[in-house]
């Protein structure tokens, strides 16, 4: 049955370019809509799907359509939705229910009406999905074979529940493969983050100060594209591992109290709450810029930054201006959302090429091995991450070796030859 809960049908055919413009730049998922178009590994499931609901996550919920399920999709961040998308997906007969800057009301909403279809198999980004399944909407677990997590959040509220004992079905972690950590959170994260503060700010990045806080995978790759970009790069971080790393890699490494006093930009990407607060705005230079490139809005603490502040407007499109007391200026952008989300398109298509890929293979293994599985958190199995690696490859027109059998048995035996005699 179709059901759409959106803005405005009529926004759908801007809505289809985008997604046959993403189409065309995405080999990897073609392959396997072909695959499952032949093979409707989901034929008779439900599949309810919370993801930044844009193009390229429209077109990985008609993948997953084209494998014979009925599909429910929602956002998962109220200011990632794309109208025109969302309504393309509706006409197409896809069940859809989001709009761009939901209320917290409205967003919550969009979950439960995603989860009312008693949805077989969750494909989640950031865990929004998961938590009303073990909080106000357990009864509608009783269907779920298990699920797919997109995001380093999401693995991490789903590892909490699986420490406490309390995850309710399986789940694939599908941040922690290769395939998506190592080209998703570094080149996808360090490129689109760029674009959103470049298109929203119009100011330069060269010869700029900018503050990179956390240097997990996404912190690495929003380091690195700055420094290409020409900016001075200083890293915060809480494990000495990675602050040596940062180090290593060429950054400046500081405390944060020492970075708010330097930095021009400012990007938080810890996945940890009030990483920017009070005394950190007190120290900022005049006209400094203050973006998001976790999950979750908490990252900057935005009611501390109202309290110390005098004034606030929106001074352009996703940039609000917040007045101190002595005249200072400080811009938020996004209202401290994803930044590549909330104020651009997104990691490029031919990254997310491989993310939705390994998505679609996972949500494909759950719904065959999702009966037999524990209620725990799996890793990716190795050949599916192997698997969108060579797809990614050919699509590329890259040839890579093979190890002989003679190769293959030294490996397996550690390496070890026997020293002559």
């Amino acid at each position: 049955m179709r059901d759409y809960i959106i803005r405005d049908i009529g926004l759908a055919p801007a809505g289809r370019l985008k997604i046959d413009w993403v189409k065309a730049h995405m080999p990897v998922l073609n392959v396997i809509r072909a695959e499952f178009a032949a093979q409707k590994p989901f034929a008779g499931l439900r599949v309810a799907m919370s993801i930044h609901l844009e193009a390229k996550t429209a077109y990985l919920a008609e993948v997953i359509r084209e494998g014979g399920a009925q599909v429910a999709i929602t956002g998962s961040n109220p200011l990632s939705t794309q109208d025109d998308v969302a309504a393309a997906l509706a006409a197409a007969g896809i069940n859809v229910y989001a709009w761009y800057n939901a209320s917290e009301q409205e967003y919550y909403d969009h979950l439960a009406a995603t989860l009312a279809w008693e949805p077989h198999i969750i494909i989640d980004d950031g865990g929004d999905l998961v938590h009303l399944l073990h909080t106000s909407m357990t009864h509608l677990t009783g269907h779920v074979l298990g699920g797919c997590e997109e995001t380093t959040t999401g693995v991490m509220r789903l590892r909490a529940l699986e420490r406490d004992g309390r995850l309710l079905f399986p789940m694939l972690a599908v941040n922690d493969a290769r395939c998506k950590y190592l080209f998703d959170n570094r080149y996808g994260t360090g490129e689109s983050v760029w674009a959103g503060i470049m298109r929203t700010t119009n100011l330069i990045v060269s010869g700029k100060t900018v503050v990179v806080m956390g240097y997990g995978w996404c912190g690495r790759g929003v380091a690195m594209k700055a420094r290409g970009l020409g900016a001075r790069v200083v890293v915060t971080e809480v494990d000495p591992v990675r602050a040596i790393e940062a180090y290593m890699d060429g950054h400046q490494v500081m405390n944060s109290d020492q970075a708010a006093a330097v930095g021009d930009i400012f990007i938080t990407v810890t996945g940890c709450k009030d990483v920017l607060r009070a005394h950190h705005f007190r120290r900022m230079k005049d006209g400094a810029i203050l973006a998001n490139a976790g999950h979750f809005d908490v990252e900057i603490n935005k009611p501390e930054l109202q309290r110390v502040s005098t004034g606030r407007r929106l001074v352009r499109k996703d940039i609000e201006e917040y007045t101190l007391p002595d005249g200072r200026r400080l811009y938020l952008l996004g209202e401290g959302r994803l930044v590549n989300l909330a104020a651009g398109d997104g990691h490029p298509a031919e990254i997310m090429d491989m993310s939705f890929a390994l998505q679609a293979l996972a949500a494909r293994y759950v719904s065959e091995q999702g009966r037999g599985l524990e209620k725990r958190v799996y890793n990716v199995p190795v050949e599916i991450d192997q698997r969108v690696a060579r797809l990614k490859l050919q699509s590329l027109g890259v040839a890579i070796d093979q190890m002989s059998p003679e190769q293959q048995e030294y490996v397996n035996s550690h390496g070890l030859p026997a020293h002559n005699a």
